[in-house]
């Protein structure tokens, strides 16, 4: 495994400099423990919500119609969408204001009672995603892969991402650049590529004192 300075001088001789590559990182920022610790339940749902409908399909049509999403959601309130009656669930698949796919929708009524559990267990969901370790980040996606609904691979890292947690995204170019380093031979899947893939960053964190977020921005532009 490569070290974490000779990927950052890559980045930084393709974006410009180091001066670049800063402001680039920086337009990232994960939040404080703080910070995400005070985000309402309904918002982390409306996060989760908003990947879910994304994935495999038109973002820009999901990102004009979300106004009519959080109304027909009741504001995602994790209580209301976990507690979905069958003819609620029956109105929503006829209302125009949201994309009418009978799974997504399920996935929020899911996600609402995995909030909803995750509340009980730990003061608020906010709480439990904020306290989670970064140096387990694997561990918190394969929560979600297991507890939640439609947020296993890509779609889990970008929730987490929007939370303001500190987190990396196993994109192409990504992906590529964890090949060229020797963390993988391939493109990764499943849990042995991933805790690989963690024990790297984990590394590349010791080593550079800097975050996921950072860490992963800079494997990507030094590639693309």
């Amino acid at each position: 495994m490569g070290r974490f300075a000779g990927i950052y001088a890559i980045a930084a001789q393709r974006k410009g400099g180091d001066a670049a590559l800063e402001a680039l990182i920086a337009e990232h920022a994960p939040k404080s423990k703080a910070e995400i610790a005070a985000t309402p339940d309904d918002r982390i749902l409306a996060m989760m919500s908003e990947r879910v409908f994304q994935a495999g399909f038109n973002w820009r049509v999901v990102a004009n119609m979300w106004k009519g999403f959080e109304v027909a959601f009741h504001g995602f309130d994790p209580s209301w969408c976990g507690a979905m009656t069958e003819e609620e669930f029956d109105a929503l698949l006829k209302d125009t204001r949201i994309v009418r796919n009978a799974q997504k929708i399920l996935s929020v009524q899911a996600n609402g009672r995995f909030l909803v559990e995750l509340a009980k267990e730990h003061g608020t969901a906010a709480k439990a995603f904020a306290a989670w370790p970064d140096d387990d980040y694997a561990g918190l996606l394969d929560l979600l892969k297991t507890r939640a609904s439609r947020l296993g691979g890509e779609a889990g890292m970008r929730f987490v991402r929007s939370l303001g947690k500190p987190s990396f995204i196993t994109s192409r170019d990504v992906a590529a650049a964890l090949i060229r380093e020797g963390v993988l031979a391939k493109p990764p899947s499943g849990k042995k590529d991933l805790r690989a893939i963690q024990d790297a960053f984990n590394g590349w964190a010791k080593e550079s004192g800097r975050d996921l977020t950072a860490i992963s921005r800079v494997l990507a532009m030094s590639v693309g």
